[in-house]
C-alpha cells in the first residue's frame, strides 16, 4: 500500500527532475550543449502524502531473466509516474533518463557512462538482508517480506552530490526506523553500519584493476540519524522498482547528506557501539568524513560547495545548509563543530 503524507519539509512536484532527463542524461547533453558530466549517488525529499493508486508501488523486483527495462530512446516521452512534479521548494524533478543512464557506482565501473550497460545482468532476486549486532530481534529478511510488511511511501528528495551537482528525485520506499524498531536495538547500540554486496562475478569493479579499494562498500549513520523520519530505505524510483545502476533492489536514502552516504544494493545492516569506518573514509579520510552533511560553508579540499549545478538546468544555484532540510535535522548536531565533524 502506498501512503502519502504531507510534511513541513516535503518537496513540491514542480522541482522534481523530469523523467526524461532522469532516463537519459546523454540525450539531455545533446540538447543542452555544454553541461558538464553528472552522476547519481543519493536522493532528496521527504514524505509526501499520496492518494492510493496514484503511484505505482514496487511490490516485486525486476526479473533479471526477463525483458530489459525501458531505457534510452525507448523511454523518451514517458511521463513521470508520480503524484507531484516539484519538491516543496518548487524545484522540478530530474529527468528519469539522467538518473538511470549516468551513475556513480564503482562496483560496476569508475566510468559513469559504463555503469548502466555493465549492470544489466545484475541479479536482484532473490535478495536477503541480514540485520544483526546489538539488537534483540535480529535476523535475515527477504526483500519481498519487507515490501509486504511496510507501506511504501512516495518521497521527493533533493539529491546533492559531493561533486557539486544535484537532482530532485521521486523515490519509493519505507522509513529505516520501521525496520530498526522491528529488530529492537539494545541500549549499547550507537551506530548503524551498512554493507553492499561483495560479489566480483557480478561487480566487475570489485576485482581486477580496481581491487586496490577495500571492498565491500561500507557506510554508517549514528543511530539517531538512522531513526530520523527522513532516512529512507529506497525500493523504487519514479514509481517503479529500482534498476541495478541505481542501487537495486534496496538502498539507503539520506537527503541531508552528500550522495555517497546513500549506500546501494545493501545486504547487511549491523547495530554497533563504535563509529564505522566508511568506504570513502578508508580511501581518503582527508576529503571524506563520517558525517558528510551538505554544508555550503565547508569547501571540499578541491572545490567549493557553496553552489551546485542542478541537472537539466543552466547555471548554478546556491547550496542550502543540510540540503534544505535544516529544520528537520539541525538539532541532531547541536553543539557540534560542523567543520571539524565534516
Amino acid at each position: 500500500m502506498l501512503i502519502k503524507k504531507r510534511k513541513s519539509w516535503e518537496i513540491s512536484e514542480n522541482e522534481v527532475t523530469p523523467k526524461q532527463h532522469y532516463l537519459n542524461r546523454r540525450s539531455f547533453i545533446k540538447g543542452a550543449g555544454a553541461i558538464a558530466g553528472t552522476s547519481l549517488f543519493a536522493a532528496c525529499r521527504p514524505d509526501r502524502p499520496v492518494e492510493p493508486g496514484s503511484v505505482a508501488v514496487p511490490t516485486s523486483l525486476p526479473d533479471p531473466q526477463g525483458a530489459a527495462p525501458t531505457t534510452g530512446d525507448e523511454a523518451a516521452g514517458l511521463q513521470p509516474s508520480v503524484s507531484q512534479t516539484t519538491d516543496e521548494l518548487g524545484a522540478e524533478l530530474t529527468d528519469l533518463q539522467d538518473i538511470i543512464s549516468y551513475n556513480n557506482f564503482y562496483e560496476f565501473s569508475t566510468d559513469k557512462g559504463k555503469v548502466q550497460p555493465l549492470s544489466q545482468n545484475f541479479v536482484t532476486s532473490p535478495w536477503d538482508v541480514e540485520v544483526s549486532g546489538m539488537v534483540n530481534n535480529g535476523g535475515t529478511f527477504g526483500l519481498e517480506d519487507l515490501l509486504a510488511e511496510y507501506d511504501q511511501e512516495e518521497r521527493i528528495y533533493r539529491l546533492r552530490c559531493v561533486e557539486a551537482w544535484s537532482m530532485v528525485i521521486p523515490w519509493v520506499g519505507f522509513p529505516l526506523r520501521k525496520l530498526l524498531e522491528k529488530v529492537e536495538p539494545t541500549s549499547d547500540a550507537k551506530f548503524v553500519k551498512f554493507t553492499t554486496l561483495d560479489d566480483p562475478d557480478q561487480f566487475p569493479g570489485q576485482g581486477g584493476a580496481f581491487n586496490f579499494y577495500d571492498w565491500p562498500y561500507v557506510e554508517g549513520l549514528r543511530l539517531d540519524e538512522a531513526m530520523n523520519d527522513l532516512t529512507l530505505m529506497g525500493t523504487g524510483i519514479y514509481g517503479e522498482p529500482l534498476l541495478p545502476q541505481n542501487g537495486a533492489p534496496l538502498r539507503l536514502v539520506v537527503p541531508w547528506k552528500y550522495g555517497f552516504k546513500s549506500i546501494k544494493s545493501i545486504v547487511k545492516i549491523e547495530l554497533v557501539d563504535e563509529m564505522p569506518v566508511s568506504f570513502w573514509m578508508d580511501a581518503n579520510s582527508r576529503e571524506y568524513g563520517f558525517y558528510s552533511n551538505v554544508n555550503p560553508n565547508v569547501p571540499h579540499p578541491r572545490w567549493s560547495q557553496a553552489t551546485e549545478r542542478r541537472i537539466g538546468q543552466f547555471g548554478r544555484i546556491d547550496t542550502l545548509m543540510f540540503n534544505g532540510y535544516e529544520e528537520q535535522v539541525a538539532s541532531l548536531y547541536q553543539g557540534m563543530d560542523l567543520q571539524e565533524n565534516f
